[in-house]
């Protein structure tokens, strides 16, 4: 399917809590990969997340005793900071918590993390149960090196029901459609799509759905393996122009750039009505529904997968965003510690009570048949989009930003905004882009 592809890897979610450790069981050692036969586990704190790493860790120690794993948890940034230090130090966790894609390629490059290609040879059971899909952003030279774990999240195009009635418009089937509908949208005063515009990787999930959409999964496959001038691909310049086209044709609300996403100034956008349609992450769902009145209890708000490309080379069922989040095993850690950690990744995440406390949260895990949990709440139809969506995803393609390098993202993103901003043109970018593949 998509194994050999960066697909998924995610934006990081903020944690709101911490730096601070909770440590289950009586494992020892903290860094390093402790000196016992537990292992050490680092991962992100942020509420409900947190308390579901933290039900895995002690629903497994209270299995195995005699070889427990000890939690550390950290807020996203202070995490990525102590993990480049401690991994450059050799003072590595036995457990990494990771986002794949580019960062987990530095890890493998740097000899870091140990190859489990083997390991899911013998645990073909696991592996079975996890989308393949996300298997993407865990391969690295076709070897596969981080399970696959907790949660999926598409990007998805989202639209205010009302708005297009009013307007007399159906939500779009094609690009072309997209294309048709921006000028009545306009004329009846709303603005076709929300977009907060300043946070820049906004604005990158438009593209990374029209290159898939007009090349298919191979465009942006050429880039991550360092091809010379793959941003030149013909397609790649004719997703820029098409980006730009909709730009052109005020296809964003007026200011956008100005606008960060932040503040949830985006999704306010559409629920007060002012915006007809936002493409954003399944995350946003939750704060449209807490902060948007009845818009979202009151079935105002539809939402798709990006549409088609009339013509265009990829698959209208192919999906971008976060298609896991994923695990590695320190290769600095002691036989003992990479048993232990192995026993962990194979029960700990995909038992019945974890993937409810997942579906529980609001979010979809990694996991085939998972729908199966959903029931019949409120956000039953939500929850079943993101699974099918997830589940029926031939490529599922990670953010850019997170399969990139951070030399490389960092460019890639400031270009971006000068794309939508019209100071450079598609050829401009892709000589700007070109010039740091494989930086």
């Amino acid at each position: 399917m998509a194994a050999g592809l960066p697909l998924i890897g995610g934006l990081a979610a903020c944690g709101s809590s911490g730096p601070g450790t909770s440590a289950s069981g009586s494992a020892s050692g903290g860094s390093g990969g402790g000196n016992g036969t537990g292992a050490s586990f680092w991962t992100l704190s942020g509420k409900p997340q947190e308390d579901i790493r933290q039900q895995a860790v002690d629903a497994f120690n209270k299995a195995n005793p005699d070889t427990p794993i000890k939690i550390t948890l950290f807020q996203n940034d202070a995490y990525k900071q102590k993990v480049k230090t401690a991994l450059g130090a050799g003072q590595a966790p036995t457990i990494l918590w990771g986002w794949g894609g580019g960062g987990l390629k530095s890890w493998v490059d740097a000899g870091q993390v140990d190859d489990l290609t083997d390991f899911f040879a013998e645990n073909s059971a696991l592996k079975d149960k996890i989308f393949p899909s996300s298997f993407g952003a865990a391969t690295v030279d076709d070897k596969v090196y981080a399970l696959p774990c907790e949660t999926v999240t598409p990007i998805v195009l989202f639209y205010n029901k009302k708005v297009l009635e009013k307007v007399g418009v159906q939500p779009p089937q094609s690009w072309q459609e997209i294309l048709d509908i921006v000028p009545k949208i306009n004329a009846a005063g709303v603005a076709p799509f929300s977009l907060g515009g300043q946070s820049r990787w906004t604005n990158m999930m438009w593209l990374e759905f029209l290159y898939d959409r007009i090349g298919g999964p191979e465009v942006f496959q050429a880039v991550f393996d360092g091809e010379k001038d793959a941003w030149s691909n013909p397609d790649s310049i004719q997703a820029l122009t098409e980006m730009q086209k909709l730009i052109k044709m005020n296809g964003f609300v007026k200011g956008f750039a100005s606008i960060t996403a932040d503040s949830n100034a985006d999704q306010a956008l559409l629920y007060t009505g002012k915006a007809a349609m936002m493409l954003h992450g399944a995350w946003t769902y939750g704060g449209m529904k807490n902060d948007g009145g009845d818009f979202v209890s009151g079935g105002n708000l539809g939402y798709m997968n990006f549409p088609a490309y009339d013509g265009g080379k990829g698959d209208p069922s192919d999906s971008v965003g976060n298609p896991a989040q994923y695990l590695s095993i320190s290769s600095k850690a002691s036989e003992e510690e990479k048993a232990s950690a192995k026993k962990f990744l194979a029960e700990s995440q995909f038992t019945d009570e974890i993937l409810q406390a997942w579906i529980d949260s609001g979010n979809i895990p990694v996991a085939q048949g998972s729908d199966s949990l959903i029931g019949s709440g409120e956000d039953a139809d939500w929850l079943k989009f993101q699974y099918d969506t997830a589940a029926n995803a031939k490529s599922f393609a990670q953010s850019w930003d997170q399969a990139l390098p951070p030399t490389q993202a960092e460019v890639l993103l400031d270009n971006i905004a000068k794309l939508f901003q019209l100071s450079i043109s598609p050829q401009q970018f892709a000589s700007n882009l070109n010039a740091v593949i494989g930086k």
